[in-house]
């Protein structure tokens, strides 16, 4: 069964997996591992034949010929209104512009109507700021998503790639103001890269904010396609490829990877599903973006949310990736705070059951 949750504090319902289009297209920084439309059709169709409905782009994506490629598909498609669109804006279209690129209000409008235009269509549901650009004000951000939100051209706003503090600042600001609120904070997050659980994870949930995870599976680490080798690595995709972005492999990596492909055997499940799984079932993540090379890989992916994972298999995988947060995030652990805190005391915030999750389930589950 197809499953629907609220995105951050708002009534925007969304897929627990959302569709990556980083490779729909041949031009530009991500071409390396680009897809002509052509061989995007199939992956675009099979995501929504699977129930899925938030799908995520990018002026930036393949020099916005993801864009351009995703509003022709939907059209072809008829889905528009089916689908809960997202696009992002910040990295430059014009070097030679200063005002083509960052946070600033020139540019956020000037981006907003380009990318309706590519993408064929007058609104856009959720446009996020996609990288922080160190240097424009929070407050002007803010005002200028507003804006677009109350003239129809967005229909919600959010956050993508920002430091914590900054995140919380933009929706205090909101708040505080009575502006559109900033429902959705895009992240790296994986069994390899843990680092939002220090700050943004906690911030979320307390500021109604839903994560979206990009690069569930690390590029490709987790898939379990590529292995040790005298050089370092290999394998075919995208972390041996020239100029597609690869990274280095720590030993803590391969710590992972080991403990990941012994849980999957022991599920019968991919290394790629029980990763997609583990990320998709962390606190205050509301959806998980896939990228996808063919219409068969969406489909193994949506196999992902078919099965739990096991406490005992969670606990392997969670101790093998655990991050080393230092302080003074372990002053805030459990373990820290019965013993200095309040020690001899079991304190909580609200008993279990204080707050039951609200779930419109179908028919034939709702017994």
């Amino acid at each position: 069964m197809n499953q629907y949750y609220l995105l951050g504090r708002s009534g925007l319902r969304v897929s627990r997996l959302a569709l990556g289009t980083m490779n729909f297209g041949v031009d530009g920084f991500h071409a390396a591992y680009g897809k002509t439309e052509e061989e995007s059709e199939p992956i675009f169709r099979q995501y929504f034949e699977s129930g899925g409905n938030f799908v995520d782009t990018a002026d930036f994506y393949t020099a916005g010929e993801s864009e351009k490629i995703l509003g022709r598909l939907i059209d072809r498609a008829g889905v528009r209104d089916r689908l809960v669109l997202t696009s992002k804006f910040t990295n430059t279209i014009d070097a030679g512009d200063p005002n083509a690129s960052g946070n600033g209000r020139k540019h956020i409008i000037r981006a907003v109507e380009a990318s309706l235009g590519r993408l064929a269509t007058d609104y856009i549901d959720l446009y996020l700021l996609h990288t922080w650009d160190r240097i424009t004000p929070v407050e002007e951000v803010v005002h200028t998503l507003d804006d677009l939100v109350r003239s129809g051209k967005i229909r919600y706003a959010g956050l993508s790639d920002v430091p914590a503090w900054y995140a919380a600042r933009a929706q205090s600001y909101a708040e505080a103001h009575g502006l559109a609120p900033l429902i959705n904070l895009q992240l790296p997050y994986s069994l390899v890269n843990r680092g939002v659980e220090a700050e943004f994870v906690s911030m979320a949930q307390t500021l109604g904010m839903g994560l979206t995870a990009w690069s569930p599976i690390a590029g490709g680490l987790l898939t379990g396609k590529y292995r040790r080798s005298g050089e370092g690595l290999s394998g075919s995709g995208r972390l041996t490829t020239p100029n597609a972005g690869g990274r280095e492999i720590s030993p803590g990596d391969w710590q992972v990877i080991d403990a990941l492909e012994s849980v999957s055997a022991d599920l019968g499940r991919s290394m790629a599903q029980v990763a997609i799984n583990w990320v998709a079932t962390q606190p205050a993540v509301a959806s998980v973006i896939i990228g996808a090379s063919s219409a068969a890989q969406v489909a193994s992916n949506f196999e992902a949310l078919d099965f739990e994972i096991p406490a005992d298999a969670r606990r392997r995988l969670d101790e093998a990736s655990a991050p080393n947060l230092g302080l003074p995030y372990g002053m805030f652990t459990p373990q820290y705070q019965s013993w200095v805190v309040s020690p001899g005391l079991s304190i909580g915030d609200k008993p279990a059951g204080y707050a039951p999750q609200v779930v419109n389930a179908a028919a034939d589950t709702a017994r």
